[in-house]
Formats: structure tokens, C-alpha cells, sequence
């Protein structure tokens, strides 16, 4: 039987553990969050994440990270916030350099790290020896994980340099309700999968506002201009924004309820403040650190990306949301690109 271990046991972290337990893979899943350990050895669920979704009872779940990798992993899964790669990759690497099985390590993650602006397969590879450096890969697309763990027929893509690893990772997980396509361009999809949280709370704001079906068809598409900008000055595929890390994953941020990000859009634009927003919710909208990283990233690459500037400006400098718009609308005239 194949063995995996999930580092972290957020929602996303969980239905992945229960996808691949129903495919018979052992899991030994690591959180560090004691208390939802506690609640999901139990109860078996986590009523804060994944309300109403039981956890199946074979997934080992613990808060000690040595207890985790008992087992010797085919493939390691790295299920945690952008922000937290690099500390949790540093845990992970003693344990994962051990391992003489571990075909794949499979990041989940989409953001931007704000201090060096590199994208998250770049800090996993940055601090895994050469052999393991080689396997790491990125999986995105639009997959809430509430949808998937609840079973909901879901595409996603998965990307990486080694086509070994690729291969094993995307036979091993995919099932009859959750398909893998393969792709070389990682930096593609890693972009896509970042940027397009961002357009996700433009998108929120949208809506927070009012306003109509017109804006919002608006924003997507020159929202997917900028993405291909920017992933045009990073060497990326542009054809890849056109699949499922790109416009897929643009759509269903940009519209579903599941969205963390749409909800802190929404929110700020029924007045509310940003402060307020997070502290009120349990889990992390990815896209506010990322517009930060995006932002600098953009000035450092000298990319035009205008709603991604208003959006900055709103998180971070209180510019009133209506504000952003106008200057949005009011900008010089150009041909469509």
C-alpha cells in the first residue's frame, strides 16, 4: 500500500487526506494546531474548517512532527499557508532527506513569498538537496476544498520539471471524482494560482458594492491580462492561463461562495475594514499577503498591472474601494491587449 504524509491539517490539508485514503493510500497527516487534532481524534471532524464533513478514522493525525513521518512516504504533501512554507519546510527536510521511498513532493499552497518574492516551488526547492529538489511540484486549478471533500467532480493540473514524478503523482491521486492533467510549465501555473486570488477580492468588491454583471466580466478579463503579463515577464506559457490554473481558477475564485478572498473583497466593500475581516475569519485568504508580493513583484519586473495597484491601495493604504474604481475607469485610453 502507498504511504503519504500531509503536512497540514487546514481544510484544504484534510480533503486532501480523505482523497487519498479513499484511493487506499496510508496517510499519516501532521497539524499544528493541537486543538484540531484533539477535535478530529474525538469526534473525527473539524467542525471549524470542514463543518459536517466526517474524517475517515484510518487517517493518523498528529500535532509531532516526528510522530508523522513514522512511515516512509512515497509522496509527501505540503498543505500549509504561503506565508508559513519556508519554517515548515525547515521542520520537514530532516525527516523528508530520511526517506528512501519519496517519489514526489506535491505543493498546494498559492501565494508569492513577500520577502523574497519567490514563487512556493522555488522556496521548497531552495532548501531540499538536489535529489529531492527535482520531484517538487505544484498542484492548482479551481478546487475548493470543501467541494472536494464532499466529493464534487473536480480538474486540476499539476506541474513540474520531472516527468517520473508527475506521472506517479497523477495516477496515484487522480479517481473518478478528482482528475489530474500534467503540465511542464510550473511557473505558469504557480502564477495563475497566486494572482488570480487577487482578482478574487476585486471581484468581491464588485459585489460588496452592487455593482453589475458588466464590471464583473469587466475585471475577469482584464484581470487575466494582467496575469499574462506578468507571467510573460517570468518566461511562463501563456497558454497555460488559458486552463485550469488560469481562467478555470480565476472563475471560481472570482465567483464562488467557498472563497476566502471573494469574502474579504465583499467585505471591504460593504465598509467594513481589513483588520476586522481577518480577525473574523478561522482560515487564511492567501490573496492579501499575495497582492503585497504581487505589488512589489510587478514594480520590480516594471509590469503593468493596474488592478492589482488598486487593490494594494485599498488593502493597505484605506483607499476607499469606489476611489479605486474611478481611477480604474478614468485611466487613459488604450487598445485592448
Amino acid at each position: 500500500m502507498p504511504e503519504a504524509v500531509i503536512i497540514g491539517g487546514g481544510s484544504w490539508g484534510l480533503a486532501f487526506a480523505s482523497l487519498m485514503r479513499s484511493n487506499g493510500i496510508e496517510i499519516s497527516l501532521w497539524e499544528y494546531n493541537r486543538e484540531y487534532v484533539e477535535e478530529i481524534r474525538k469526534t473525527g471532524y473539524n467542525s471549524r474548517l470542514l463543518p459536517g464533513i466526517r474524517i475517515d478514522e484510518r487517517i493518523a493525525v498528529t500535532s509531532d512532527i516526528q510522530e508523522a513521518f513514522q512511515i516512509d512516504p512515497d509522496i509527501l504533501i505540503l498543505a500549509v499557508p504561503s506565508h508559513t512554507m519556508r519554517s515548515v519546510v525547515g521542520l520537514v527536510v530532516p525527516f523528508a532527506v530520511k526517506s528512501k521511498n519519496l517519489k514526489s513532493i506535491v505543493n498546494l499552497a498559492k501565494g508569492i513569498e513577500e520577502e523574497t518574492l519567490m514563487r512556493m516551488s522555488e522556496v521548497i526547492r531552495t532548501q531540499l538537496p538536489e535529489h529531492l529538489s527535482t520531484i517538487v511540484t505544484t498542484l492548482s486549478g479551481p478546487s475548493h476544498a470543501e467541494e472536494v471533500a464532499r466529493r464534487v467532480p473536480t480538474a486540476v493540473v499539476l506541474a513540474g520539471s520531472n516527468d517520473e514524478s508527475l506521472t506517479y503523482t497523477q495516477e496515484l491521486i487522480s479517481n473518478e471524482y478528482f482528475r489530474i492533467y500534467r503540465s511542464p510549465d510550473i511557473v505558469g501555473v504557480e502564477l495563475g494560482g497566486a494572482v488570480k486570488n487577487i482578482i478574487a477580492i476585486a471581484s468581491g468588491i464588485v459585489s460588496g458594492l452592487d455593482l453589475g454583471d458588466n464590471t464583473q466580466g469587466a475585471l475577469l478579463t482584464r484581470g487575466l491580462s494582467e496575469i499574462r503579463r506578468l507571467g510573460d515577464a517570468l518566461g511562463a506559457d501563456p497558454n497555460t492561463f488559458n486552463g485550469l490554473s488560469g481562467i478555470g481558477d480565476l472563475i471560481t475564485t472570482a465567483f464562488s461562495q467557498h472563497s476566502r478572498n471573494r469574502h474579504v473583497g465583499y467585505q471591504l466593500g460593504r465598509g467594513k475594514k481589513l483588520n476586522d475581516i481577518l480577525t473574523s475569519m478561522h482560515m487564511v485568504a492567501e490573496g492579501v499577503n499575495t497582492t503585497r508580493s504581487i505589488y512589489h513583484l510587478k514594480d520590480k519586473l516594471s509590469v503593468t498591472m493596474p488592478i492589482t495597484e488598486q487593490i494594494y491601495q485599498v488593502l493597505f493604504n484605506d483607499k476607499p474601494p469606489e476611489e479605486a474604481i474611478r481611477d480604474l475607469m478614468t485611466r487613459e485610453l488604450k487598445e485592448e491587449d
